[in-house]
This record gives structure tokens, sequence and C-alpha cells, in this order.
């Protein structure tokens, strides 16, 4: 599948800006299974400086300044995308969650893909006992690695509600969890301290899902906008795969990966510094079509 995509970032405020300094991710990155045609990115007021490079994990970042005067901030991500993944393997013929477990202990590699970076808490996912409690409930002995991540992400989607009113950006994880709803970065955070309190590596994905509802159907939460989801080191031999537990899908070639991290702050799709006063207003829009 071919992709069309056009993400617009707008920002108001309630005062001119006079300068800013900004990190952009908003670049598809080329992985297993997808590969970027074409992409680039507007931005206006244009800035004075602009540098594009990959990050360690090779997502490309774009490090930008304005000096110009703005009351509004717009930036235009565009990009075409090849998505031809490979079906996920049967998850019984995955190894035990316990040898994965022992053979992450002993991976000697440190390159970006390596698990070795993402079995460690950070702030945004620390260690968080009830999320591990949580989450052994889907690991008993001997359960194949990727059956027991499948059945925590479908019982994250059962257990846990899609609110976006319940949660901001910097809500704590144990706060999410202990209020069982949240977004999608929320209900990834939680499967990865889940999965990494039993020493599993997890990672934080960011990017697009596609999806054109049946008639009569409800469209998948998420859509139209920026999603997020996890991938799970299932062993050396089938490596990274991509779960959604905000809709419980095993990740397909509806979804579009623009950048994989640690955490959220790793993938944050727009950050930095402004020098300004009062308030400022945040509108998203995001459009993924088919296009072959």
């Amino acid at each position: 599948m071919i992709y069309d995509i056009r993400h617009i970032t707008t920002y108001s405020y309630d005062s001119p800006v006079a300068s800013a300094l900004c990190t952009l991710r908003l670049s598809p990155r080329d992985s297993r299974g997808q590969r970027v045609l074409d992409s680039g990115i507007e931005i206006a007021p244009s800035p004075v400086s602009r540098v594009a490079r990959p990050d360690f994990f090779g997502n490309l970042v774009t490090t930008m300044r304005i000096e110009e005067s703005h009351r509004e901030l717009r930036v235009t991500s565009l990009a075409s995308v090849e998505v031809r993944r490979e079906s996920q393997p049967h998850a019984d013929l995955t190894p035990s969650w316990e040898e994965v477990r022992r053979e992450v202990a002993n991976v000697q590699t440190l390159d970006a893909r390596s698990p070795a970076h993402f079995i460690f808490p950070t702030k945004l996912v620390p260690l968080y006992d009830p999320a591990t409690d949580y989450a052994a409930e889907s690991f008993p002995p001997g359960q194949p690695i990727l059956a027991g991540a499948i059945d925590l992400m479908r019982r994250i989607r059962k257990d846990f509600r899609y609110d976006q009113e319940a949660t901001l950006i910097s809500t704590p994880l144990s706060e999410a969890f202990e209020a069982r709803g949240g977004v999608c970065q929320d209900f990834a955070h939680i499967m990865i301290a889940g999965l990494r309190g039993l020493g599993l590596p997890a990672t934080y994905v960011s990017g697009y899902i596609r999806t054109i509802p049946p008639e009569g159907k409800p469209r998948l939460e998420g859509a139209d906008a920026s999603h997020a989801w996890v991938n799970v080191w299932c062993g050396s031999d089938a490596g990274w795969l991509g779960l959604d537990p905000t809709n419980a899908l095993q990740v397909n070639d509806d979804f579009v990966e623009i950048a994989i991290g640690r955490d959220y702050a790793d993938v944050a799709p727009l950050d930095g510094v402004i020098l300004m006063s009062g308030k400022q207003t945040l509108k998203v829009s995001v459009d993924v079509k088919p296009v072959g």
C-alpha cells in the first residue's frame, strides 16, 4: 500500500512570538516493511536556520530557528510512503518470554535497534509495580512471548477506556493507570512499563493509523491524528513486532511509522522554546490517503 500523508500543525498565540527554537519529528522513516518515497516539511514563517539529521535511533529530526515576530506557526509535513509488511509469525511459535528475557540479558550489541536500549525505566515510563503485576497476568510460565504480549494488548483495550479528556501529555503513567483511561500515548506507556517490569524490551512508536470503517461501524480511535503503539522484542529470530493497545491490533499495512524511542519524549512531533507571554492553542489536521 502507498499512502500520501499530510500532517498540518498550527500553533496560535495570544501575543506575538519574538523568536522560536523548535525540534520536529514529523518525517516518516525507512524501516522493515516501510519505505519512504518522498517527504518534506513546509514551515511558516520561514526559519532563518534549519537542519535535518537522523538521531541515534534513526528518526529524522529537523531543528529550526525563527526570528521573525509571529502570532501563528504553521508546520506542514508531506510524505509519500510505501508500506508492505510481512505477516507476524504465529504467536505460539515464538520463544517463551523467559527465553527472551534471558537472551536480552546476554545481548552484546548496542546499535540503534539493540533491545538493550529498551529495557530500562525512563522518566515517562518508570518501573511501576501495579503495571508490572498487571502485565504478569498475561505471562504465566512458558507463555510464548508474542502470545503473552497480544493478551496484554487485548486486556488493555478491554480494561482501559479511550478518553481524550482523562489525561494530558504531562499526566504521570501512574495516574493514567489508576484512572483506567487515557489516549494512545498513555496505553503505549502502560504496556511498555508492564513489559519492561518483566525484563522484556519494548519501544514507543509514533505514527499514523489508516482506517476505513465498514458501513455502520465506528472508525478506529486514533485515526486522523498522530497515533502511538508499541514494538515488542520477540527474540533475535522474530525481532521487533508491533502491537497497538489502543485498538487491540497487530501492526499491519494500515500503520505508518514516524519515529521510535524509549518513550514519548524521544519522538514528540514538535517541541522547543518560544519567547512570548500569554496562552497558545494547538490545532492538528492529519490526512492519510491510500493511492496505490
